[in-house]
């Protein structure tokens, strides 16, 4: 745009009091500011402009732009946990905007339209391996089949999409989603190769003549707890439930369920109890409600649909009275410690939902490789382990185990492949500053209520049809001018009004505008009241 400068590089700002005195000594130049909601997105979407189009009537140009970062929308419009609302400056105002319903809005409406990817103009006849298909893999296979490279990916299921397919209910998550918007990663070419299993990375990375190697592998294992119990059949890990039900099996789990854990999947294990029969299932966690690593909607919606929360309980043995539990207290420092007093609750199935950790087993083998635990040790800009050539993202490596995250190390790690093998310097991209709400001047916005997406009511939700139903083409695009365009330029035109010196010059829709510095005052009227902070006042010398 004209008269974009690098804010950064610039001297330090003029904001003093006055206005206007005999010699100038600060000027206006426009800028861009990054804005929060940007800043707060794993997979690096590109989230204000995506709006923007949304708002100008370019549905198909805002997904396009949706899919430069994340190829997709209509599962993380279902399943991301949208840290960018959390940060979104509207929501100081009234409420955040409901960036993750236009995100479904747009990935559902690119599903009915047919929207397919843009294909590679060449190939870089580079292979690249990649390990598991779950969403940083998939996302991983995307970017570097956009960029040309060959990509085969191995996975040790019957059908890929790792734990968004085994671990996600249908009911978040329907599986004709998944499958199209992974059969568009498939029509760029990809290869997947299904029930998989690598066990000795570097023979099959040798044997398919693979340039690099991208390790993908999700936290499909259940952390293990001893648990006294006279009936171990009674006793299921959470992810092999959750895996089974995905898979089409219906187990019986009795009246009566216990899950024991306090996360996401021990809210999905409770609720999928539920639509499997249960009376009541309950949650058993041995800290309280606001120590439990549970989204809070995951929490909520559990509550809502009859889970029974015991905060402050630990598992002590399963008999055939039930599960006795011990009641903990919180110590001093805020630790739950054991009281000595114990309650039996009835339970004809106890669920073990304590964690889950990657099965990384087959890379030990190879040397020079160093772990964490279950995780393999990165460069946490690049993505590459010691090894020259493999890299690891998601769950594979130290990291929040959440989609958005996984998509986001997907795309990182394609970049850091792609620039590895042309034997290139990576070359970080610098931010530029954050656009905070107490830049912005809100007169020009209004106070606008957010629309909500429907969703079944409690009585309704008695299988796994799924639960909400997503934004009306009319409320995507309302949200959509919700937008603040935080700390970028919106051609409001409040900058031209405001200059008494006629020093602002409009440049064309889509071009913003230019100063005549030889008009120009420095007054600052026109900083004053641009809404969004597209400008700053900087020092004349």
């Amino acid at each position: 745009m004209a008269d974009q400068r690098d804010i950064t590089a610039l001297p330090d700002l003029a904001r003093g009091a006055g206005r206007v005195g005999p010699t100038r000594t600060r000027m206006p130049v426009y800028t861009d500011f990054l804005p929060p909601c940007n800043n707060a997105c794993p997979a690096g979407e590109n989230i204000q402009e995506y709006l923007r189009l949304v708002k100008e009537g370019q549905p198909r140009q805002a997904w396009l732009e949706l899919v430069k970062n994340n190829p997709f929308p209509a599962i993380h419009g279902r399943v991301c946990y949208h840290p960018c609302e959390n940060f979104c400056n509207r929501g100081f105002l009234d409420e955040a905007i409901s960036i993750h319903g236009v995100e479904r809005h747009l990935g559902d409406l690119a599903l009915a339209e047919g929207w397919q990817f843009e294909q590679p103009e060449t190939a870089t006849g580079f292979r690249v391996l990649v390990v598991g298909a779950g969403p940083a893999g998939l996302a991983a296979a995307y970017h570097l089949a956009r960029l040309g490279h060959t990509v085969e990916v191995r996975d040790g299921a019957p059908e890929p999409g790792g734990m968004m397919r085994y671990g996600i209910p249908e009911y978040r998550l329907p599986r004709e989603v998944l499958d199209a918007e992974i059969d568009r990663v498939r029509r760029l070419g990809v290869v997947f190769t299904q029930n998989a299993v690598v066990k000795d990375l570097v023979a099959d990375q040798a044997e398919g003549r693979f340039d690099a190697v991208f390790v993908a592998i999700g936290a499909g294992l259940s952390k293990r707890v001893d648990i006294p119990s006279m009936d171990a059949s009674r006793l299921v890990d959470a992810v092999s439930f959750l895996k089974d039900v995905a898979s089409g099996a219906r187990p019986m789990v009795g009246r009566r369920v216990a899950v024991y854990g306090g996360g996401n999947t021990a809210m999905d294990a409770a609720r999928v109890a539920r639509r499997l029969g249960a009376e009541e299932s309950i949650v058993i966690y041995r800290r309280t409600e606001a120590q439990m690593p549970a989204h809070e909607e995951e929490r909520e919606e559990a509550k809502r649909e009859g889970v029974d929360m015991r905060w402050l309980r630990t598992i002590q043995e399963v008999d055939s009275d039930g599960v006795k539990v011990e009641i903990m207290a919180l110590d001093e420092n805020g630790r739950a410690v054991g009281t000595g007093r114990y309650e039996t609750l009835e339970a004809d199935t106890v669920i073990l939902a304590v964690g889950q950790e990657a099965d990384s087993n087959f890379l030990r083998r190879i040397p020079g490789l160093r772990f964490e635990n279950d995780v393999v040790i990165v460069d946490r800009v690049t993505l590459m382990t010691d090894v020259p050539g493999i890299f690891a993202g998601g769950d594979a490596v130290p990291s929040d185990r959440t989609v958005t995250v996984g998509v986001g190390h997907g795309k990182r790690a394609a970049r850091m492949i792609d620039t590895w093998l042309y034997s290139r310097q990576p070359a970080p991209k610098a931010k530029h500053p954050l656009a905070t709400y107490d830049m912005l001047h809100l007169w020009y916005f209004g106070d606008h209520d957010r629309r909500t997406q429907k969703e079944l009511e409690v009585d309704e939700r008695t299988g796994f049809q799924e639960i909400v139903r997503g934004l009306a083409p009319d409320e995507a695009v309302y949200e959509a001018t919700r937008c603040l365009s935080c700390g970028n330029c919106i051609e409001c035109d409040g900058c031209l009004g405001a200059c008494p010196e006629g020093a602002v010059i409009k440049l064309g829709k889509g071009f913003r505008y230019r100063y005549d510095y030889e008009k120009c005052t420095g007054c600052a009227s026109c900083y004053e009241q641009c809404p969004v902070h597209a400008i700053e006042m900087i020092s004349e010398h």
